[in-house]
């Protein structure tokens, strides 16, 4: 999604003309995930032109075949394309290399194959932290072709009545703390999980919100908290706000992170949030939220437990998380996106090739 919120950012300012490309496909994507830009399509489906661009064969098809003469071409992910004009690229993040459980073995070749062609070929590179630029040097990347891009926010302020129908909608009769998040072993689930056990009170729920993922069990977590816990699963973007603005607080102790937009999905509801320190999540919550170390269990219980009685500071942080998330906004990544391109054109590295 946050490569469609781009584009709808880039199409509003005017300056520049957007092109989209994709393999070819059997059927059009769902409505919500169809981009605002005309998309042309190559020959080839998608798992076969991925492995041409990667293989770097002489028929791979080059991204101009499907949209003629173009300044720049912006790779949103590490499938690194041919192409004639210079490439930039964003890496959202390297957490492939640190977990080798995070894809299969044929999606960790294509991750490392992606990552090699940027770091060899790539006019630019775009990080949406200064995190994930920190592990781009520590993977071989040169500092001074990465380029911090933060991502934004573009969130609906949900009302109380809005919080009070997704309670009523999702059984939750009591106040909640709330996770947003796929289940996997870097969301930290299982700690979250012992942390809520260890709370003094009983008056409080914890809702999961997310689809189930991989290499991830929860249930020896869960059972000792039998009716305590609600597991959402997946729920639509409408649903997901009402929660986060309903929620006590917001609980986001994730190992590792690219960016982390649930923090300032949360933080625009100006719902208090708990995330980790030493994470791309600490940048974006900032001095607006508690962090903790989020392998200390006892901490992160100590930290809900505080926001939980402490009504003035969870007000303060509520408020100034509204404030700070109101400035991550599409526009100003819009506009470090456009600055990227323009350097980027004025560079010698001809990328595609």
């Amino acid at each position: 999604m946050a490569a469609l919120e781009l584009v709808r950012a880039l199409g509003d300012r005017g300056d520049i003309e957007l092109m989209g490309v994709a393999a070819r496909h059997h059927s059009p994507p769902p409505p919500s995930w169809v981009p605002p830009i005309p998309v042309s399509h190559l020959w080839a489906p998608r798992p076969l032109l991925y492995e041409l661009w990667h293989a770097r064969l002489p028929l791979a098809p080059r991204i101009e075949q499907a949209t003629g003469p173009v300044d720049i071409v912006h790779a949103t992910a590490v499938a690194f394309p041919r192409a004639d004009a210079p490439v930039v690229v964003t890496i959202h993040d390297l957490a492939f290399l640190d977990d080798k459980q995070r894809a299969t073995r044929h999606g960790l070749r294509f991750f490392r194959r992606g990552t090699a062609l940027a770091r060899e070929h790539a006019a630019l590179v775009m990080c949406s932290s200064l995190a994930t630029i920190e592990a781009c040097v520590a993977a071989g990347f040169d500092r001074d072709r990465l380029r911090h891009v933060p991502l934004g926010v573009r969130a609906h302020h949900r009302s109380l009545e809005d919080a009070a129908r997704a309670r009523t909608k999702f059984g939750l009769a009591r106040p909640y703390v709330l996770f947003a998040g796929t289940v996997e072993p870097r969301k930290n689930l299982r700690r979250l999980l012992k942390a809520f056990a260890l709370l003094p009170r009983r008056d409080v729920d914890l809702v999961l919100v997310g689809p189930a993922g991989w290499n991830e069990s929860i249930e020896a977590e869960l059972s000792p908290l039998e009716g305590r816990v609600h597991v959402l699963g997946f729920v639509e973007r409408d649903d997901l706000e009402s929660l986060l603005a309903g929620a006590e607080v917001f609980c986001y102790p994730s190992l590792q992170e690219g960016f982390g937009l649930p923090v300032l999905e949360a933080m625009i509801q100006g719902t208090p949030v708990i995330t980790s320190t030493g994470t791309s999540t600490e940048e974006v919550a900032g001095d607006a939220g508690v962090l903790v170390d989020p392998r200390d269990e006892r901490a992160i219980a100590d930290a809900i437990e505080e926001l939980l009685t402490d009504q003035v500071l969870a007000d303060h942080l509520g408020a100034a998380g509204q404030a700070r998330a109101a400035t991550f906004t599409w526009e100003r990544t819009a506009d470090a996106t456009v600055a990227v391109y323009a350097e980027a054109m004025a560079s010698p590295r001809t990328a595609g090739r």
